[in-house]
C-alpha cells in the first residue's frame, strides 16, 4: 500500500487488531461495484476484493439452488460492523444476503494502520 511507515519498520506485525474480514456473495449476472464503491467511498471498508465467479450449492426455502455467484472479501474494522451491515442490507438484492464476519488475529502492521486509516471510527 504505498511506501513504507516508518512507525511499523520497528514492527513488522500486530498481533491483536480489530481488523476484520467480512465475506459476502452477491449474484453473478448483477454488478457488485456499485456496493463496493459504496463502502469504500462511506469509509466502511478499506478495501473490497471482487472474486472470480463462483458455483454456490444451497437450498432456499425448500428449492434447491446451484448457480453462480460472486464473492466480496471486505476488508474493515470491528468498531463499523454495524454500520456496514446496515449498508449491505440496503444495497443487495438479496433477502437474506451472505454477510460473515471473521477476526483478523494477527497482520502486518503497515497494512492494518492503513487499513485503520481507511475505515471510519
Amino acid at each position: 500500500m504505498g511506501a513504507e511507515n516508518p512507525s511499523s519498520a520497528a514492527q513488522p506485525l500486530t498481533l491483536r487488531t480489530d481488523a476484520v474480514v467480512v465475506l459476502v456473495t452477491w449474484p453473478a449476472d448483477r454488478d457488485p461495484v456499485v456496493l463496493a464503491h459504496a463502502l469504500v467511498t462511506e469509509r466502511l471498508a478499506a478495501c473490497v476484493n471482487v472474486l472470480a465467479p463462483m458455483r454456490s450449492i444451497y437450498q432456499w426455502k425448500g428449492d434447491f439452488e446451484d448457480g453462480p455467484e460472486t464473492q466480496l472479501v471486505i476488508k474493515s474494522r470491528l468498531s463499523v460492523v454495524p454500520r456496514l451491515f446496515d449498508r449491505v442490507r440496503a444495497l443487495h438484492p438479496y433477502e437474506v444476503p451472505e454477510f460473515l464476519v471473521l477476526p483478523v488475529a494477527s497482520g502486518s502492521t503497515a497494512y492494518l494502520e492503513w487499513v485503520n486509516r481507511q475505515v471510519g471510527g
